[in-house]
């Protein structure tokens, strides 16, 4: 007992140790808390995107995946909402894997939107990281289709 003989001293010392430590901790944490979140939104044409100029029917209630690896494993799946919008999350995988070894893909035929459209075939985009939102501890990073392609 006789090293800590001023209680304000030994307080101080405390203090100062955890605001050395305490940005390493929040660089951590921030590591731990990455979320990768992939949204969109996908229109009712040949290729999901909107027309330039005109108003396009959204694509209502169409299955969009998250796909990855080398057997296109069904990672995370979501439904596009009234607005043709759609997001899904998955923490499962970190934000390069997900960039690298993923893609979406549009099951559901575009035919079901507009009779004009093709019967067969799906969409299927590589993806975009968009940057990043940090809330508190939270890294929030956008994920984007690069563009649709229809497939056969």
């Amino acid at each position: 007992m006789a090293i800590i003989k001023n209680k304000h001293v030994t307080f101080s010392l405390v203090l100062l140790c955890l605001i050395v430590v305490s940005p390493m901790a929040k660089a951590q944490l921030l590591n731990l808390v990455n979320v990768p979140l992939v949204t969109g939104v996908l229109s009712c044409t040949v290729n999901g995107a909107p027309l330039n100029g005109t108003s396009t029917l959204a694509f209502v209630n169409a299955i969009v995946q998250l796909q990855c690896g080398s057997q296109n494993t069904v990672v995370s799946e979501t439904t596009t909402n009234v607005a043709g919008i759609f997001m899904l999350s998955t923490n499962a995988l970190s934000i390069p894997a997900i960039l690298s070894g993923c893609r979406l893909v549009v099951p559901t035929p575009r035919a079901s939107c507009n009779a004009t459209l093709p019967s067969t075939g799906q969409l299927v985009s590589p993806l975009n990281l968009v940057g990043s939102l940090v809330s508190g501890i939270l890294n929030i990073a956008p994920i984007v289709p690069a563009g649709f392609v229809p497939t056969n």
